[in-house]
């Protein structure tokens, strides 16, 4: 079941959803509008390795915009803060940001129950499109959980994505090959 904007907005009396800074008329029917940060960022070497740190160049996007280009991967960020301590969050696109040929996920538009931060962006562009930070370039639909949550994500002691950035976050992938338990990656040899 998908919370309506009428259950949203009793979610964020309770304390069980927030939006940081709420705008009502960023409301739709069923789900939030969030805006691009003002912060996009390239990762630094082209090849890519999931076994080790990749680290990414951050920029700020100018108040004329930024081209982005096809041929280039994006870390963005949303300009709002979320938390979500009794549902499931989806971000997806706004149809209009579709539109324009940008994807706003590659494979993450789910987040976790205790999910609490801003959402890193994985964009990719069909054709070279100019962006702005303050667009509106996603919405968040509420999934009502069945059943209790056992670890909130913002409690999991493994969680590599707590710690609050207003700006794109880098693939922390290399961290499960380096966690205590080591039983992160499975064998399959």
């Amino acid at each position: 079941m998908i919370l309506t904007d009428q259950e949203i907005l009793k979610e964020m009396e309770k304390g069980t959803i927030k939006i940081e800074p709420y705008h009502p008329h960023c409301m739709g029917t069923n789900s939030y509008d969030v805006h691009l940060g003002k912060t996009l960022a390239v990762y630094e070497s082209k090849d890519l390795d999931a076994k080790k740190h990749n680290t990414i160049k951050k920029f700020t996007i100018p108040s004329e915009g930024y081209v982005l280009m096809p041929d280039e991967f994006y870390l963005g960020v949303t300009y709002e803060y979320t938390e979500t301590h009794a549902h499931v969050p989806f971000l997806e696109g706004k149809s209009s940001t579709g539109r324009l040929g940008i994807d706003i996920h590659a494979t993450a538009g789910k987040g976790d129950v205790g999910f609490c931060n801003f959402w890193t962006l994985e964009i990719t562009v069909r054709k070279p499109v100019r962006v702005y930070a303050g667009m509106p370039i996603g919405q968040l639909i509420y999934f009502v959980v069945e059943g209790d949550v056992k670890t909130m994500y913002n409690k999991k002691p493994n969680a590599k994505y707590n710690q609050r950035a207003p700006e794109p976050v880098e693939s922390m992938m290399w961290k499960n090959v380096n966690s205590p338990s080591g039983k992160v990656w499975l064998d399959v040899d």
